[in-house]
């Protein structure tokens, strides 16, 4: 008689069967595409430094190749109607779902970001939820007179070709936030992702290609000459650009020539008020997150935290506390949350801005110096305290794992220290009384303010800055608004 105990399987055996499965996947996608052999640019893992894979380097010349052919598609792409390219952008979020775990892999090294928590797998999650929303979000006529005598409508109708053209911190992500709207609307998009991670970008279009018709999305993987030539396109008739607001005003310059529309999500400093009733321990993880997630490299992050004399030792030592209990590491090992910077000139940035700040009299509560340890480029959780404006630390944007807290005891100078800079993406209010945090808030000039939060996004709430910060709003109808020409019917 056979044995009806069922034999049990081999751990390692398994583990290591799921392994080559996962590397399989993995290089099978990188394949589709990274430069042939020999050609193209060196990516770095951020965590390792060791080589990914190459990148195209596409030129001048391919970007004048591609939006041609985006243009040429782009009417086919408008008349298939909103109810089909629907139908396509959920299918292409389906598409991303089943190549989720190997984009996150790509992503995780390619960027730093780990896979686990708000990061790799996050972020692809993201890319499908955007195209899903971009899909299901209703944008009809709206009725501007209906008097009896005169009718009029409003309607939105496709731009022609968009350039795209997005950042290292977020790379998926914010490709989608730019490209489902546009798609949505019928126009057509050229892509440029960062120099720093163009992998991911080119592995995510590719993906969302398997259900697109041809040439209604192209990516380019180029140097900053071919960025340069897309946003100057003149048959670009609109730019969605995330990045520095240095970047962004040379872009307005460039699209003078030829008028295309803008969207620019340029360089913040968010400012944080916590008022004096509230309860320490109970926000620092919500500060953390704020400050931290992606370790500290994204556009609305705190990056510097007003806190009431009467709380501030407490809050400091309760964020402190919560945030040395938060693993960092490579990006890949699972249960980690905390990855590298992306780049040198990032590292340097953020270690330049802690040591001027601790010579100018900064007392580092946590952190303070380079992890080694972990890598080239990764920076201890840094929280440094008793600093005050002026200090480059809180005056500069560090997008980086390092928080400056500032002491005050006036709300008023809080406000206009939080007002006081040439930028305007995101702020936020701290406090038990919801009602005081909403009188603070209505006075910071900021996009948008968020009370016991911050920097957290949906894709039907409109986000955009203001001052510094860019122009332009993006999500939802207004979203999607924008990446349409206004057309009034009367009659």
């Amino acid at each position: 008689m056979s044995d009806p105990t069922p034999a049990l399987a081999d751990p390692a055996v398994e583990a290591s069967a799921a392994d080559a499965s996962t590397n399989a996947d993995d290089a099978a996608l990188l394949a589709r595409v990274q430069a042939p052999e020999g050609q193209g640019r060196e990516i770095p893992d951020a965590a390792t430094r060791e080589v990914i894979g190459r990148a195209p380097v596409h030129t001048v010349a391919d970007v004048d190749a591609a939006v041609a052919r985006a243009r040429a598609a782009q009417p086919g792409w408008d008349s298939v109607g909103h109810e089909e390219r629907r139908r396509l952008l959920r299918a292409a979020a389906d598409r991303i779902e089943a190549n989720a775990e190997a984009l996150a892999r790509l992503l995780s090294r390619e960027q730093g970001k780990p896979l686990d928590g708000p990061n790799a797998r996050f972020e692809v999650g993201a890319c499908a939820a955007w195209l899903r929303t971009a899909a299901g979000t209703e944008l009809e006529p709206e009725v501007v007179v209906d008097d009896g005598e005169v009718y009029a409508e409003l309607h939105y109708r496709a731009l022609g070709v968009v350039a795209a053209v997005g950042p290292w911190n977020w790379p998926m992500m914010i490709t989608v936030w730019q490209i489902a709207p546009a798609l949505r609307m019928g126009n057509t998009v050229v892509v440029k992702p960062s120099e720093y991670t163009p992998l991911s970008v080119l592995a995510l279009v590719d993906v969302i290609n398997e259900v697109l018709p041809d040439d209604v999305v192209i990516a380019l993987s180029g140097d900053r000459d071919a960025g340069a030539r897309l946003v100057a396109h003149p048959d670009v008739d609109k730019v969605m650009f995330t990045g520095s607001t240095a970047t962004g005003r040379r872009i307005i310059e460039s699209s003078a020539g030829n008028l295309a529309r803008l969207t620019l999500e340029l360089g913040g400093n968010d400012a944080g008020i916590v008022l004096p009733d509230v309860d320490p321990a109970a926000i620092a993880e919500g500060l953390f997150w704020g400050a931290f997630i992606n370790t500290g490299q994204t556009c609305a992050a705190l990056k510097r935290l007003y806190v009431h004399d009467d709380v501030y030792d407490a809050v400091v030592d309760a964020l402190a506390g919560y945030a040395a209990q938060v693993p960092m590491g490579r990006g890949l090992d699972e249960g980690t949350v905390l990855g590298p910077l992306q780049n040198r000139q990032q590292f340097d940035i953020v270690d330049r801005l802690v040591q001027d700040a601790k010579a100018s009299g900064g007392r580092v509560v946590l952190g303070g110096e380079p992890a080694g340890d972990l890598g080239e480029l990764f920076y201890r959780t840094t929280i440094v305290a008793d600093v005050t404006d002026g200090v480059a630390l809180v005056d500069e944007e560090q997008f980086g794992p390092a928080l400056p807290v500032i002491r005050y005891s006036d709300v008023e100078d809080a406000i206009a220290s939080a007002n006081g800079l040439d930028v305007g993406l995101g702020a936020s209010v701290w406090s038990s009384d919801r009602d005081a945090a909403r009188r603070v808030a209505a006075r910071l000039q900021a996009g948008t303010v968020w009370i016991n939060s911050h920097g957290g996004v949906h894709p039907m709430i409109p986000f955009g800055g203001v001052k510094g910060s860019g122009y332009g709003l993006e999500f939802g109808v207004e979203g999607l608004k924008a990446l349409g020409v206004p057309q009034v019917i009367n009659g």
